[in-house]
């Protein structure tokens, strides 16, 4: 089993960022593709952006390209999320997801951690 422990959310006012962070531990071997979804009450998990921990290719959904940038370091098997110019619709429960690569991790991760809030201000 990998577990996945993510850090970094919280209140921030439309316009400002925030740093996420998932550090995966346990079963990681295999495990090449990081990523992150996000949901909102009463609506399905949506993918937000995705990372090749070994090649460093990046997925990101339409909504938050060009805003958000995810990065990844291999050797700690932990990913980031930079996220810049927040509005009030990006206001959710992130969660981290991993899985063997980064497409995998965009239709299917097989680990989720527990989510962390971010809250946008408007």
């Amino acid at each position: 089993q990998v577990q996945l422990a993510e850090s970094g959310g919280g209140l921030v006012q439309a316009g400002g960022s925030l740093r996420l962070s998932c550090a995966a531990s346990g079963r990681t071997f295999g495990m090449n593709g990081m990523g992150w979804y996000r949901q909102t009450p009463g609506k399905e998990r949506e993918f937000v952006a995705a990372i090749s921990l070994s090649g460093g290719s990046t997925s990101y959904s339409d909504s938050v390209k060009g805003r958000f940038i995810i990065s990844g370091d291999n050797a700690k098997n932990t990913v980031y999320l930079q996220m810049n110019s927040l509005k009030p619709d990006d206001t959710a429960v992130y969660f981290c997801a991993a899985g063997s690569a980064r497409v995998s991790v965009k239709i299917a991760p097989d680990f989720w951690g527990q989510g962390t809030q971010v809250t946008v201000s408007s």
